[in-house]
């Protein structure tokens, strides 16, 4: 089953818009601005609704689609020692580059005294804890949000086993990884158990040839209960926050998963404006954009903090823009100035003139849809 160019546009787009909503669950705070200390009023909710609640679908959407597109050809097409040596360039490497990058930063902040309750101390840390840090073996990475490539490397792993397995026995194999990722059950060799079902429910939808566009026509309505869903579900949250009762976490990781289906219904409506045409067409900076967000957060905390402004709510409003308008330029820099340095780091996703090149060698519908790879 090839993969039209629609349908890869709009994936392309959807990488763009989820990696940008997982900015807002990854704007720091400490306990005084807490959403949910209930400071700011409605601007907590509206907190709690993007990043708790809207935002949380990025993860399991994200692993949909990186399973989608392993196996859209079909089982007899996958071949597993090359995935392997493709995924080491533009999963692992990306990985051990941005991740130890930055935890050399911040040993060498926190040598020189800077930087200390921000971040873990690295500066006196364990060789095994410098281990997790930098490689994620056991625990978070020092770069949060690459935990998501960490779980996507362990599920290319097993990759032909989850395929073997939704193969013969989808709808058995899918209830029980929905059950693993949704009950408090110990997540064994994964951090974060929505990435495993969301895995392998694209590796399903691919094997079993689902025309994913037959959601299309029901796009609204999906999007309308989906947005519903999040909306209800923030309430719950801010109502019962920060500590969660076990039934609502278990909520919240349901709704994460469902929202793999509003993302993608949202993406037929999307796709038809021409903002959704030229985000579709934005090539590596998504993977740029989810890489380096989360240290230039932590850097405007830090300088915040240090220029002592109170007005929490105005760092809340421009940090994420900030931290975009860095990593579109420097995105744009580093392709210009050191191709083979930004190739590297984006795992050489290539940009919109290269995709259209590589796509007049092609026939049309194999031009290539790219891939990603998506907090706590």
């Amino acid at each position: 089953m090839q993969i039209d160019a629609t349908v890869s546009a709009r994936i392309n787009m959807m990488r763009i818009v989820l990696i940008t909503g997982i900015i807002f669950v990854h704007v720091p705070y400490d306990p005084a601005t807490s959403p949910y200390a209930g400071t700011f009023g409605g601007l907590d909710w509206l907190r709690v609704f993007l990043a708790d609640s809207l935002f949380r679908i990025g993860v399991p959407c994200l692993s949909a689609i990186s399973g989608y597109l392993l196996f859209h050809r079909g089982f007899e097409a996958f071949d597993y020692r090359r995935t392997l040596r493709t995924k080491a360039s533009t999963i692992l490497l990306p990985f051990l580059l941005w991740n130890t990058a930055f935890l050399a930063l911040v040993y060498l902040a926190q040598w020189r005294g800077i930087g200390f309750g921000y971040l873990p101390d690295v500066v006196n840390a364990t060789p095994r804890e410098l281990m997790n840090l930098g490689l994620a073996v056991e625990t978070w990475p020092i770069n949060i949000p690459l935990y998501f490539l960490r779980d996507l490397l362990l599920c290319l792993v097993l990759s032909p086993l989850i395929a073997l397995a939704v193969m013969r026995y989808p709808r058995t194999v899918l209830a029980l990884m929905l059950a693993f990722a949704v009950l408090p059950v110990p997540s064994g060799i994964f951090l974060k158990k929505s990435i495993l079902f969301g895995f392998s429910l694209g590796a399903a939808l691919a094997l079993h040839r689902v025309d994913i566009r037959r959601l299309d026509r029901f796009a609204l309505p999906v999007v309308s209960a989906v947005l519903a869903m999040a909306v209800l579900l923030a309430a719950l949250l801010y109502a019962h926050g920060p500590e969660f009762p076990v039934w609502l976490d278990m909520l919240r990781g349901m709704a994460a998963i469902a929202g793999i289906f509003g993302a993608w219904a949202f993406s037929a409506l999307l796709i038809r404006t021409r903002a959704g045409q030229a985000l579709s067409r934005l090539g590596g900076l998504s993977f740029w954009i989810f890489c380096g967000h989360y240290p230039l957060l932590i850097l405007f905390w830090m300088v915040w903090n240090r220029l002592a402004i109170p007005d929490y709510p105005l760092f809340y409003a421009a940090s994420p823009v900030l931290a975009l308008a860095v990593l579109v330029s420097t995105h744009a820099a580093a392709r210009r100035f050191a191709p083979a340095l930004h190739a590297i780091l984006t795992g050489r996703r290539m940009g919109e003139r290269k995709r259209a090149a590589a796509g007049r060698h092609q026939h049309p519908e194999m031009k290539p849809a790219g891939s990603i790879a998506q907090r706590r």
